[in-house]
């Protein structure tokens, strides 16, 4: 049985850059078992599955796998999965609409002319916060000292736009680059059903990047991610929920994977109503890299 796939760098605009992404186009007739086992054999930091849509008036339902377990939502995938779509069923629109877990997630197509290079995602839910975790905690699963962490704007949380994620800033680039996970506290102490990684994070101002982030996941397979929509989706709420105005449009460009050789740039905005972040997007360029097929067992 052959299953046709295509692999896409999201967030860049050259190879080899960005964080790669496998794309099952279709996934129809496939168990959760065999989709998880298809994800660790590709072993990219998220695998999607595309199914035909339970309401015919959306585009297709998508699931998302990193080599470890499912995902109800994430960044990377919907934007790759949406620039995949978009050249191989020659899509004429300008919007998509993918039925996941966490909800309905909304894709902007973007064209340069008249090709789509680029696609940007609506978060599925609104910025929501959670537990605080204490700094010594998030510094030793990062290999920090708790001095490391900045503190005066907001300690440790734990935020989500449609997954749960770790937020923590430091005070530079320098202690960015130098943080490394300690996948042992990990599995200890920060539990994967809700909380699927720490997203380390530095208001750079340095010309190009706004901000610049790091996120790591071992518990999800995923040491360190060059490129994470879902954080850094949340990320620009966090950022804008924490701004004293009450209404606001906030939008910066975020870096992510410059210290491990896949530097990746983010697209993020939110917009801020009466005091609450009412949307947040993110979004991004992607360069195709390989299409082929798997073959595959008969059975589920």
């Amino acid at each position: 049985m052959k299953r046709q796939f295509a692999t896409v760098d999201v967030f860049t605009d050259r190879p080899f850059g960005g964080n790669p992404l496998a794309v099952l186009l279709d996934a129809q007739g496939l168990s959760t078992e065999r989709m998880q086992a298809i994800a660790a054999e590709f072993n990219y930091a998220e695998t999607t599955f595309v199914l035909p849509p339970q309401d015919p008036a959306n585009t297709a339902q998508v699931r998302i796998f990193t080599p470890k377990a499912e995902m109800p939502f994430a960044g990377h995938p919907n934007v790759g999965t949406a620039f995949v779509l978009a050249h191989a069923r020659g899509e004429t629109g300008d919007r998509l609409v993918f039925e996941e877990k966490a909800g309905l997630v909304h894709m902007d197509l973007i064209r340069e002319g008249g090709v789509v290079v680029a696609t940007r995602l609506a978060a599925p839910q609104r910025l929501a916060f959670g537990e605080e975790i204490a700094v010594e905690t998030v510094a030793a699963a990062c290999g920090l000292k708790p001095g490391d962490i900045k503190v005066d704007v907001h300690r440790p949380t734990v935020a989500s736009c449609g997954a749960g994620l770790l937020f923590a800033e430091l005070p530079s680039r320098a202690v960015l680059a130098s943080a490394a996970p300690r996948a042992e506290i990990f599995a200890r102490e920060l539990p994967r059903e809700r909380i699927v990684g720490i997203h380390l994070y530095v208001q750079a101002g340095d010309g190009a990047i706004d901000v610049h982030t790091r996120m790591f996941a071992p518990e999800h397979g995923i040491p360190e991610d060059p490129a994470t929509g879902a954080a850094n989706v949340a990320l620009i709420g966090v950022l804008a929920h924490h701004r004293p105005e009450r209404d606001l449009t906030l939008a910066k460009t975020i870096g992510q994977g410059f210290d491990m050789g896949r530097p990746s740039v983010l697209q993020a905005s939110a917009e801020k109503e009466n005091g609450e972040v009412v949307a947040t997007y993110i979004g991004g360029r992607c360069v195709p890299m390989m299409r082929g097929a798997l073959e595959i067992p008969e059975g589920p």
